[in-house]
């Protein structure tokens, strides 16, 4: 019973939640959907962290979604030792640049006052479990290796069968405790997107990729004499 709860009742709540939720912020508040950035508070600890993050979670968050979505082609890529080896050596790389920078991030906001006045209770529930979400990765990549194989058998059927309406936990249910706690930190995160800044990630700029970095310049007017 407590399986079902937690691998079918509790991922298709999250996802109403957040999908409901988010077209009702933007419905109601569109100009909300925004990151709310503290940058003009803090800079040099906001750079670091948020470069590492960004360029950390998204090919990590790409490359799951691949994996649920073209799990053929996936499988295919990594049929080989020497490319299952190089996914292994990446994940690794981009989930420590992740946890570095949300660390970082997590960081800078308990040590700046100024930052630490305008961060909500949702922010530091958010920031937490991007933390552990991020640290339960990397203990699944350094403690069950090869996961771009397994995973293509326990996590992408299991969300197959949610997403036709089809719900077969078990192909969860008999993992370790901690792949568990990283599939159901993910679903908490979307339910908690449309109450949080990560609502902005429906709006993400994908020119933002490519473009050249913006510069401000303070100007400050002469005295008249």
């Amino acid at each position: 019973m407590l399986n079902i709860l937690l691998f079918v009742v509790f991922p298709y709540v999250a996802l109403a939640i957040g999908i409901v939720g988010t077209i009702y912020r933007y419905l109601t508040n569109q100009y909300s959907f925004t990151s709310l950035s503290s940058q003009l508070l803090e800079n040099d600890w906001q750079f670091w962290g948020s470069t590492l993050w960004h360029y950390g979670i998204l090919p990590t968050t790409v490359i799951h979604l691949a994996g649920f979505t073209v799990p053929k082609i996936m499988a295919a890529l990594h049929s080989t030792p020497e490319m299952l080896y190089l996914a292994e050596v990446a994940g690794k790389i981009l989930g420590i640049m992740a946890l570095v920078g949300v660390g970082i991030l997590l960081y800078r906001r308990l040590a700046s006052s100024k930052v630490r006045t305008v961060t909500s209770p949702v922010d530091w529930i958010v920031l937490a479990l991007l933390f552990g979400q991020v640290l339960f990765g990397l203990i699944l990549a350094f403690g069950y290796r090869w996961g771009a194989a397994w995973f293509l058998h326990t996590a992408t059927p299991w969300m197959a069968s949610l997403a036709t309406f089809q719900p077969a936990p078990q192909y969860v249910t008999a993992l370790p405790l901690a792949h568990k706690v990283h599939f159901l930190t993910g679903f908490l995160l979307f339910a908690l997107m449309p109450f949080s800044r990560l609502v902005h990630i429906v709006t993400f700029p994908t020119s933002y990729a490519w473009r050249r970095f913006q510069l401000v310049i303070w100007t400050r007017r002469k005295a008249a004499q």
